[in-house]
Order: C-alpha cells, then structure tokens, then sequence
C-alpha cells in the first residue's frame, strides 16, 4: 500500500498539473460517477495521511485510497485512451491522469470531509500537523510504539516501511511501551524529516547517502552493524528490529 510519502508526492503533482484549471472528467469503468465535475475547476489536491482529496468549486470532493492496488497514470497527451479498469480520468488539454484500481473513489461532502479529517492523526507532511498533538497522541496510545505508528488515528501516513526505518534511525525497538515527551518528539522530528527526502524522491529515504538501501526493512542483516535483523508480527504486519541498535 503507498504509504504518505508517496500520497503526498501523487498530491503535488497533480495539483501542479491541474489544480486551478477546469478539468474533463470521466468515469470509463462505470463504477464512478463523474459527470458533476466534468468541466469544473479543480481548486486543490489534497493529500491526508494515505488519503486524497480533490476539491472542486460548488460540488462534493472526491475521496481517494489508492489502497493495494491502486496507481495513477500519468499521459503527457491527453488524447491517450484510458486504459481498462481506469475508474477516474481527470484531464486538461495538456495532461491527463487516469486513476486505477483503488480501495475507494468517492464522493464526500462537506460533512464527510471533515469526518475524515477527525478520524486521522497528524500527518509527518503536512505543515499544519502539530507536533505537541503527535507526541500527546503517540503516548496515549496503550500498547508498544511499533502498532502505535501504522494506527492512522495516532499519526497518518506511516506504513510498515516507514515504521521499520524511522524506528531504526531512532533507536527504538518496535516493542517499547511509555515513551517520554523527548523521545516522541525524536520521533515525530525524525518522521517528518524523512519521509520529506521520501516524498521527493519518491521512495522510501532513511539514509541520504544512499537512498536505495534500507537499515533493517526486508534484509536479513542489519546495513548499519551486520546483526541478523529479528522479524515477527506486529499489529498485523512483520516488524523489523536489530537487536543491537535497537535494543529492547
């Protein structure tokens, strides 16, 4: 599933592409109806954790979650036809995005927006997230902070890999409980930091020097001490820790 950074990066580029401008809308599977927004103007994309949020002038915005599947294409001649199973093409005459198999493509009014909005921590990538509400809600969480960070209502955005890397590069095993306020916000500087380089990039970036590699997610030693990376399952996803510079 693409994690925030890459929401994030679909988000900007996007907005740059057609916000601001009246787009042609269509809806080529039949599964989203997009005749109220054929010939708007898209005022903003949005990015919420994993979620986006397309904002036009006088109608609903529409809701999306790429979710396992999903991807964008994006054709540099709006002319190209659609591939199969697009579920929204949003289209100026210099560029068109086609939106393909995603967990959700909705409509959501103002009242769902802001429920949305409700039901998501602070995001690491927004500029208006607040970081004493990050740490506050970080440490309310009642169990270990690896299940806290992929909890969407605690911060938004963080994946599995993320919490792998950004729990590395701050020292703390997957399985620590009661974090002090020092060490959250070491965590919350350390996410928003990132997954920036990872939003630029976009890929997954915890080391600048080499922005390919990763410290412990999916190898079998640790890249920084050679230990051998300990796996198991944690809030239904595999955990990766060095037992050396991570210690419990």
């Amino acid at each position: 599933m693409p994690e925030g950074h890459l929401t994030h990066r679909h988000a900007r580029e996007q907005h740059a592409d057609l916000g601001g401008r009246v787009v042609r809308a269509a809806g080529p599977q039949g599964r989203f109806d997009a005749r109220p927004y054929d010939g708007r103007a898209l005022q903003s994309v949005e990015a919420l954790g994993k979620h986006l949020l397309y904002h036009f002038d006088g109608v609903p915005a529409v809701h999306v979650h790429l979710g396992m599947r999903g991807i964008f294409l994006r054709h540099p001649d709006p002319g190209t036809p659609p591939r199969a199973g697009t579920r929204l093409r949003l289209a100026t005459d210099d560029v068109a995005y086609d939106l393909i198999a995603p967990s959700t493509c909705e409509q959501l009014d103002a009242d769902g927006v802001a429920a949305l909005r409700t039901s998501l921590g602070p995001d690491p990538l927004r500029d208006d997230a607040p970081e004493e509400e990050a740490v506050r809600r970080l440490r309310a969480f009642r169990g270990p902070v690896g299940a806290a960070v992929l909890d969407q209502k605690v911060w938004a955005g963080v994946g599995n890999a993320w919490r792998a890397e950004l729990l590395f590069l701050t020292g703390l095993h997957p399985g620590v409980r009661d974090l002090d306020a020092a060490t959250a916000g070491r965590l919350w500087e350390a996410a928003r930091t990132y997954m920036a380089l990872g939003r630029d990039a976009g890929q997954v970036v915890s080391d600048p020097a080499a922005p390919d590699e990763r410290w412990v997610y999916k190898r079998e030693h640790c890249r920084r001490c050679g230990a051998a990376v300990l796996t198991w399952q944690l809030a239904s996803r595999t955990a990766y820790a060095c037992p050396v510079d991570q210690p419990g």
